[in-house]
């Protein structure tokens, strides 16, 4: 899910942390993809996922003869191809085990999909074939075996991967903080929330949509919210994400002032508890600081963990015919040409951007401490001029008419 309405309030309050652009503009960059495995339990995937469900035939998955689901296979392999075509090198990176703290929002989305597979079911029967399609999306599950598959496509591509702790997102950020690669692209806005310098969004859309990427930097988004990194992650806390039930009652608006006014969620806390804010109420379990804490100090592998070295390899020609052709009937003149698409992109010699010379330096405590001082100043100063403008406008309201 990641974090409610954050994009709409990066867009609204700091439009100049979004760049658009196309594909092409990422040519020769190293990009960490959340591919958000499936493991032990029906642990939907984002790019896995959206295969499943895009890449379909007369509103079926498609299948090879044996009745084996490939869509998955056939979305990745291809939607590798494109990113490779463009110069960008590809990193997955796998969920793990989901945190404790996440069962409840995985519940919510079983839950979710039984009652999809039941609506499916019946609008099998009485509905109409738009109802059938929209209930069959709902009901598509990513099993450990696509999730295997997925990954043994990618060794044979010579694309690497990692399994990451927990949450691929913050494996996804830890990366990319220490310049192993230049972002972290996923759906997810959490990604930012793990603390990733840089986001891109819709990279491995379907050409389909011909929708731009979203490139969004988070120290933009820092500077135009006026906060630090944990006032930032409290505001997403307040907005919704997939440990704590969100405050009824409060919206991005909401949310967006409270932070400002409180700075902390405890501060925020402790004027609900007081009744300062007659209409919101607490739930009643909402565990905040520990769900803060999984943003701050997430279960991930550090950066000079041996695993988190990886490599870009020439394809296995004879074993993607194998795997793709013999055991899952693909075409083989198409996977062919794409092993040549992978042959050509491994040997040539790719152009270096600039900033690939540098690795980006985390502030120190006193620069951090600075930036709030200059946060909570400026926001102080807005409260000043905006108590002076009502001021102002009272008076001028008072004076009797025709006078100056």
């Amino acid at each position: 899910m990641g974090i409610k309405a954050l994009y709409s309030v990066i867009s609204e309050n700091c439009p100049e942390a979004v760049k658009t652009g196309e594909i092409k503009n990422h040519f020769g960059r190293k990009v960490a993809i959340d591919a958000y495995a499936l493991q032990q339990e029906a642990y939907l995937s984002m790019s896995l996922y959206s295969f499943l469900v895009a890449v379909r035939s007369d509103g079926q998955q498609l299948m090879n003869e044996s009745g084996e689901t490939t869509s998955h296979l056939m979305g990745l392999f291809y939607r590798t191809l494109r990113i490779v075509d463009n110069g960008i090198k590809p990193l997955y990176v796998f969920d793990g085990a989901p945190p404790k703290l996440k069962s409840g929002e995985l519940a919510k989305r079983f839950q979710r999909k039984s009652e999809a597979q039941e609506a499916h079911d019946e609008a099998k029967e009485t509905g109409t074939a738009e109802e059938v399609e929209k209930f069959s999306r709902r009901t598509v599950k990513v099993t450990r075996e696509h999730n295997a598959e997925a990954q043994r496509l990618l060794k044979l591509m010579g694309i690497p991967f990692i399994i990451a702790p927990t949450e691929a997102e913050a494996q996804c950020a830890v990366l990319a903080r220490a310049g192993k690669v230049y972002a972290a692209a996923s759906e997810d806005m959490d990604t930012l929330t793990f603390n990733s310098p840089v986001l891109l969004r819709k990279l491995t859309f379907s050409e389909q949509k011909k929708e731009p990427i979203q490139e969004i930097r988070l120290d933009k988004v820092l500077e135009g919210l006026e906060m630090d990194m944990k006032q930032f992650i409290d505001l997403c806390i307040l907005l919704g994400c997939d440990y704590v039930d969100p405050i009824p009652g409060v919206g991005p608006q909401t949310a967006l002032k409270l932070i400002r006014d409180h700075k902390t969620l405890e501060g925020v806390v402790s004027a609900i508890q007081s009744h300062t804010y007659k209409k919101l109420s607490l739930p009643a379990d909402w565990p905040y600081a520990d769900a803060r804490l999984l943003f701050l100090e997430p279960d991930v592998r550090p950066a000079d963990d041996p695993a988190c070295d990886f490599t870009w390899d020439a394809p296995d020609v004879a074993g993607l015919v194998q795997f793709l052709v013999e055991e899952k009937g693909f075409s083989e003149d198409r996977v062919r040409s794409g092993a040549a698409r992978l042959n050509k992109s491994a040997r040539s010699a790719q152009q270096s951007r600039l900033e690939g010379f540098f690795k980006p330096v985390e502030r120190t405590k006193e620069e951090q401490a600075q930036l709030k001082r200059k946060s909570e100043a400026k926001i102080e100063e807005k409260k000043k001029k905006t108590k002076v403008a009502a001021k102002e406008k009272k008076e001028a309201k008072a004076k009797p008419r025709g006078m100056a």
